[in-house]
């Protein structure tokens, strides 16, 4: 099999995690006969500082990743950017246009625990053993995307949603809870956001089309709330754009690190597949790292090819990498290894 991948390191830590997953990727395609042909594009602070347009995803990146099959992205973002207020162009809106633009609108992020990271999760052991959430949320509408501005010391974010952008998303999680355990919690703000109130509608009038899911609703603080006191209630989680950034970072942390959570963002032409952490400024080039978020990402990303036999051989290499604490400091506190040597202990498990 012939795929293209597109290859966005970012920033930060971006080029250290994405190299350990193309070493994976490198080791399946020889095991499994493989071609993946790369290609490699500048985006966020990296495009900014590097690539000579001014913009935070260039043209040349935008292309490349339309022409790919899939999309590996490794981290964006640049302290230099964030402390001067001075800066018009941040490097987080080259990700955010490249989710637009390829229309990226079903983001898929899996929160589970190992048991034998129980430990370093802050939550009781008892309470996460066994957790497996799966939260969809919706990528590219909402606060994030609507207009913006400022004037005479006063600021606005517009927030827009309409039907059709809630029941695409609503049918991929109905259809994901139909796969799991028939259960789909709604997280929303219905009691004050007209926003919340059309997604509570909506999913309601859905239902009916899938009688055998049970629904719970839940507002957005509650939710957060009962996701670190009750995590197991927790199947399926849909919700806005928003909401599901903060609520997924949050139950990140019941795994023990968020350096261990993968994603995937689906559109009908593209997929792109990430860690959810950020670009770890403070840690790049010093070897320290968690890439098992990446290479998780790795596995989603061949699942998308249809290559199920090759993301489970990966993620069972994940897993072993954990159970013999072959791991960085972050969960492996006792006897860490590096980022490098993370990618090369799953390279020997593949092989």
């Amino acid at each position: 099999m012939i795929k293209k991948i597109a290859i966005l390191s970012g920033d930060g830590v971006g080029d250290e995690i994405t190299t350990q997953s193309l070493k994976v990727l490198n080791e399946i395609a020889k095991k499994f006969h493989h071609d993946f042909l790369y290609h490699e594009g500048l985006i966020g602070a990296s495009a900014l500082d590097n690539s000579g347009s001014g913009k935070p995803l260039p043209d040349e990146t935008l292309s490349i990743c339309r022409n790919s099959d899939a999309i590996l992205f490794g981290a964006i973002g640049d302290p230099k950017y964030d402390q001067n207020p001075n800066y018009k162009i941040r490097p987080e809106k080259g990700l955010l246009i490249l989710r637009k633009t390829l229309n990226l609108f079903c983001n898929i992020r899996p929160v589970m625990t190992y048991d034998v990271l129980l430990k370093r999760s802050p939550l009781n052991t008892e309470r996460v053993k066994g957790i497996d959430i799966k939260i969809y949320r919706e990528l590219i509408g909402g606060i994030y995307f609507g207009d913006k501005g400022t004037s005479d010391e006063k600021a606005y974010d517009y927030c827009f949603y309409a039907f059709e952008d809630v029941q695409r998303i609503g049918h991929i999680a109905f259809k994901e809870a139909i796969a799991r355990n028939n259960n789909l919690t709604l997280v929303d703000k219905a009691n004050v956001l007209e926003t919340s109130r059309l997604w509570r509608e909506t999913i309601q009038t859905m239902a009916k089309d899938y009688s055998k899911v049970n629904i719970d609703f839940l507002f957005i603080d509650n939710a957060a709330m009962q996701i670190l006191l009750h995590p197991k209630n927790f199947d399926v989680i849909l919700t806005d754009n928003m909401f599901g950034d903060i609520l997924s970072d949050e139950a990140s942390v019941i795994a023990g690190s968020i350096g261990l959570i993968p994603s995937s963002s689906i559109g009908d032409k593209n997929a792109l597949f990430e860690p959810i952490h950020g670009s770890y400024y403070q840690a790049a080039k010093k070897n320290i790292a968690n890439p098992l978020g990446s290479i998780l990402s790795v596995a989603m990303l061949l699942n998308y090819l249809r290559l199920y036999k090759e993301a489970q051989l990966v993620r069972k290499a994940v897993y072993n990498t954990i159970n013999y604490y072959k791991s960085t400091y972050d969960i492996s506190s006792f006897y860490p290894i590096g980022t490098e040597e993370v990618g090369d202990f799953i390279v020997q498990e593949l092989s």
